[in-house]
């Protein structure tokens, strides 16, 4: 992201090493009217989770990825550290099993739609997190 982070602005942090399918991500939550932060590993999007929590309502994260943390990590120290942020993850391949995920996160399969994040994410986000396009979406 290129723009400053605007303090007044919800972002959500999209996290996958498939710079495609993190941009098609960024799109779809970004037509939802959120701003978007992006991080290509787990271990990149926990240091920017630790800056930038504050302003993060939405962690939207692959499983697999290189470096030392997968999704399912980021998803149990997003929850364990910043309990305000919800938490969808999303894989073609790998499915949670027993202690994968914190019982906040969604999972949900790829390929997924805008319309099965979108469902999801008016599904998770308490009314005051929503932006006016995503509460106007049918």
């Amino acid at each position: 992201m290129s723009d400053p982070i605007d303090p007044s602005t919800h972002y959500v942090l999209v996290i996958d090493d498939d710079g495609l399918i993190r941009m098609d991500a960024m799109d779809i939550v970004g037509d939802a009217g959120f701003r978007t932060l992006e991080a290509s590993d787990g271990d990149k999007a926990i240091a920017l989770l630790a800056r930038e929590h504050a302003l993060i309502v939405l962690v939207f994260t692959d499983v697999q990825m290189p470096g030392t943390c997968n999704g399912f990590a980021v998803a149990r120290e997003t929850a364990r550290r910043w309990p305000h942020i919800a938490i969808v993850v999303a894989s073609g391949q790998a499915h949670p099993g027993p202690g994968d995920l914190p019982e906040v996160a969604r999972f949900i399969g790829k390929p997924f739609t805008a319309e099965m994040v979108h469902d999801h994410l008016k599904e998770i986000l308490p009314d005051g997190l929503k932006p006016a396009p995503l509460r106007d979406m049918a």
